[in-house]
């Protein structure tokens, strides 16, 4: 140490060794308190995330419950919970903070999965992620969840399950057909009221059975099925998670005596696209143990075309042959709807960018209509599209407002439609976003319209979506009295779904939605 002269601060002089050893210790010091610190951040995600693991699980046989006893299905800001895995029920709340901007963590809403197992409420979809953000926002603690519950719910409550299960027959087993099964299939439980009692399929060759049952099984687009498929040869029937599903060949309508099953007033959905007027489906109709037809394409003449969500109630109790419209007409309806009722829609244009249908060819070949003979998944295909003036029959007001083409598009599956609207009331682009979002979480269309704000989203992520159409608010464009709207949907999934809804209505089988708005 050098010597120290009065007033001045002393100072320490190193050699370079000493100097080498201090720095090299005071360095380590510091990697070792910053691998520390590292370590114990490590253990506490780890921590967080087997804790959020182990609530997942133990939602599960609950969740299940509440569904196969009571029909009570559990969502999560329109996810359902329903046989879900336990990373899908984690995910689902992790999208809850894009919604609303707030975290919604499992041990938040476990309390409320708890309550509603206690509460006798029937027959009714109840979102607990909403009802958890709500709560949470106005009380402190969790001593007033189930009172909270009870006022919430009280319409699923006092309401009577007077209705009887009724029989589904699905005729033709394509892409919707095979979709509607699983949907159908996965509502299991004495409280299940839809209940998929056969399919009718052309063909009966050696081998025809297992077949159908592979494609049911495995999906090259949607995955394999969620659960087991089994073939019961001796009775010509499939049984897939416990489901008895009998297969009835034949080639017309009219051919099929459905009671010799034990089916009786039958819901007969037609997913053959072959009937599409009231002559051609009524042969149906013909058939002893069918009393009532849908068709799962749009219908000519007088047939009404629903698009549940919006015209439903239109479904009145002596209508024996419904359609349940087309895969862009429910995907755009619903929005259409939203839009016009706020600003009014003066007139516009839809542009359908649809994945390629297995009406079209795989490689160069004769086909009636024109362009569609060419390679589908080869080309991009400009065809017609009646989804814009189809809208029409489900939302009157639009008629002779709405234009469409379509480009059919080497994907096979999720489409997109741009909507290009012209307004009687101004707008832009945020205020149209958070509109449109506020649809899709709060308003009665909440099941039909979804919403991301993703900057990443790409088709293949929407397949499986559940809703009519998702709006992609990015690529939102507004000014003035002029909009476009870019809507994504799974034309075979969503559309799937919106049928099950009309289904629900021609049977008369009532299913709230809770919380209100």
């Amino acid at each position: 140490m050098s010597p120290t002269k009065r007033g001045k601060t002393p100072y320490i002089t190193l050699d370079y060794w000493s100097f080498l050893f201090v720095t090299q210790t005071f360095l380590n010091i510091n990697q070792k308190s910053e691998i520390k610190d590292l370590l114990m951040s490590a253990d506490k995600h780890l921590q967080s995330w087997q804790e959020r693991f182990e609530m997942a699980e133990a939602m599960q046989p609950l969740l299940g419950k509440l569904y196969r006893n009571q029909g009570v299905e559990v969502v999560v800001y329109g996810k359902p919970l329903l046989n879900a895995s336990t990373i899908e029920i984690i995910k689902s709340h992790r999208l809850v903070r894009r919604h609303v901007g707030e975290k919604l963590r499992l041990r938040e809403s476990f309390p409320f999965i708890e309550a509603l197992s206690k509460l006798a409420v029937k027959q009714c979809k109840v979102d607990i992620g909403k009802l958890a953000v709500n709560y949470w926002r106005e009380y402190p603690d969790a001593s007033q969840i189930e009172a909270y519950m009870s006022r919430e719910l009280a319409d699923a409550i006092t309401q009577e399950d007077t209705e009887e299960a009724r029989d589904v027959v699905l005729y033709g087993f394509g892409r919707i057909g095979r979709l509607l099964a699983r949907l159908l299939i996965e509502r299991t439980g004495v409280s299940n009221k839809l209940r998929l009692r056969a399919i009718v399929i052309r063909g009966g060759r050696k081998g025809d059975l297992e077949k159908r049952a592979s494609l049911l099984r495995r999906d090259s687009v949607h995955g394999p099925f969620n659960g087991s498929v089994e073939v019961d040869e001796e009775n010509n029937a499939i049984i897939a998670n416990g489901t008895y599903i009998q297969v009835i060949y034949a080639n017309s309508p009219d051919e099929v005596d459905y009671t010799k099953f034990g089916i009786s007033n039958a819901l007969v959905v037609d997913n053959t696209g072959i009937w599409k007027d009231e002559a051609g489906l009524g042969l149906h109709l013909k058939s002893p143990g069918a009393s009532k037809v849908l068709l799962t394409a749009p219908a000519k003449g007088a047939i009404k075309n629903v698009v549940y969500g919006v015209n439903e109630s239109d479904i009145l109790d002596e209508d024996k042959i419904v359609s349940a419209a087309s895969c862009t007409t429910n995907a755009i309806t619903p929005i259409l709807k939203a839009v016009n009722d706020k600003y009014g829609i003066v007139n516009g244009h839809v542009e359908t960018i649809h994945s390629y249908t297995n009406d079209q060819n795989l490689i160069d070949n004769y086909h009636s209509a024109d362009r569609r003979g060419r390679s589908a998944p080869l080309n991009m295909v400009i065809t017609e599209t009646g989804a814009a003036k189809a809208v029409s029959k489900a939302l009157p007001v639009l008629e002779g407002k709405l234009t469409g083409n379509a480009i059919r598009v080497p994907t096979p599956n999720v489409s997109m439609a741009i909507i290009s609207l012209n307004l009687n009331g101004e707008t832009n682009k945020h205020d149209m976003n958070e509109y449109l979002k506020d649809m899709a979480l709060q308003s009665d269309l909440q099941n039909q319209i979804d919403y991301t704000d993703s900057t990443e989203i790409v088709s293949s992520d929407l397949v499986g979506s559940r809703y009519a159409g998702v709006l992609d608010s990015q690529a939102t464009i507004a000014e003035g009295n002029r909009t476009i709207l870019y809507v994504w949907y799974d034309n075979e999934f969503g559309y799937s779904c919106q049928v099950v809804g009309v289904m629900q209505k021609m049977l008369n089988l009532n299913y709230q939605s809770l919380p209100v708005g």
